[in-house]
């Protein structure tokens, strides 16, 4: 189930859109790899947000090792902080969401910088607060998907 809900959260990367739409899509990836470095940190960790990474940046076409980097470090920062982000309700987990998200964010936008590529408009912070703003319903869909399955 950990390697499935991955697969459609790649999925979901890549689905089309319109073009307006396409700076407001969430980034999937980093919150499947969030909540399952969260709920089973002993299964999914650095490594696991490496390799998701890397099969981001082949999916997007990006430079490769980016999406790596940063996801590795968010999962890094999940594990540090996993212990207490499981006793706070879920809106103040939604607020370290956001900050996670924005390191993410934070990491491609220096390394496409130090590559020399412009730095997106204002729509690519939107899509990290949509991401903020879903990860309720995004916890509860796969708390229910692990629990359901009996993913341990």
């Amino acid at each position: 189930m950990i390697l499935l809900s991955f697969i459609i959260a790649l999925m979901l990367t890549i689905v089309p859109m319109p073009g307006w739409a396409q700076e407001f899509r969430p980034e999937w990836t980093a919150l499947i790899l969030l909540y399952w470095s969260l709920a089973l940190p002993e299964r999914v960790g650095v490594g696991v947000g490496w390799l998701a990474g890397l099969f981001q940046d082949a999916l997007l076409g990006t430079l490769l090792g980016q999406h790596a980097l940063a996801f590795a470090l968010i999962a890094f920062l999940a594990l540090r902080l996993h212990q207490h982000l499981r006793l706070v309700p879920i809106w103040q987990q939604a607020v370290v969401v956001l900050g996670l998200l924005l390191i993410a964010q934070l990491v491609i936008f220096w390394i496409n910088g130090i590559i020399g590529r412009p730095a997106p408009d204002w729509q690519a912070w939107a899509a990290i607060l949509i991401g903020a703003t879903i990860w309720p319903l995004i916890f509860h869909i796969m708390r229910g998907v692990r629990r359901r399955f009996q993913v341990q």
